[in-house]
């Protein structure tokens, strides 16, 4: 089946199975790596991309519903790593062993588009489900509020007071009752 979108801004059409996700059409069939399988049931984020400017895990989007999509994947995020993210990653040394890292990213990336100055509950409700497994977490928020910093005095995003988005791909994978609402509440 044909599907006509954007993937970091170039048109692209694939033609696979309608109910081939996502993440396997831009790792198999358009060769981008940078979105990792990490549990193939939208909880952990290691495979979160954006959909329409909205962070949303590539593993639980079937291609089908993803007709004329704007996709942006950590390859397009910024392809010389001047994002103020990738700067503030580095500067600060966040990542561990980086298999999370892209998903981390980029859930942070959304979140500092609509929102240059988060707070911590803004940047908990952000990355919600990004799980590291090395638990970098303190560098990870540190890294967000860097960034932030970074983008404000590029003048690139106002601080905005604008509510944080609900769960990373509306809902559509949250499976959290009975669960801490994010491992980012841990790391204060």
């Amino acid at each position: 089946m044909p599907v006509n979108l954007k993937i970091n801004g170039k048109p692209v059409t694939v033609d696979v199975a309608p109910d081939t996700p996502l993440l396997w059409v831009l790792r198999d069939t358009l060769d981008l790596k940078g979105s990792k399988f990490g549990c193939g049931v939208g909880q952990c984020g290691a495979c979160t991309v954006h959909r329409n400017g909205a962070a949303v895990r590539s593993c639980q989007l079937r291609i089908s519903t993803l007709e004329g999509a704007d996709i942006r994947t950590i390859e397009g995020l910024s392809p010389d790593g001047t994002h103020a993210l990738q700067k503030a990653w580095e500067e600060l040394d966040v990542p561990q062993c980086g298999y999370c890292q892209a998903g981390q990213i980029m859930s942070a990336a959304a979140l500092l588009e609509r929102n240059a100055n988060p707070t911590d509950t803004d940047i908990d409700n952000a990355m919600n489900g990004n799980i590291c497994r090395c638990a970098t977490y303190i560098r990870i928020r540190a890294a967000i509020k860097r960034a932030g910093e970074i983008k404000r005095a590029a003048g690139a995003v106002p601080a905005s007071s604008a509510k944080p988005a609900s769960n990373p791909g509306d809902g559509a994978f949250d499976g959290t009752a009975g669960r801490p609402r994010s491992l980012f509440d841990a790391a204060r």
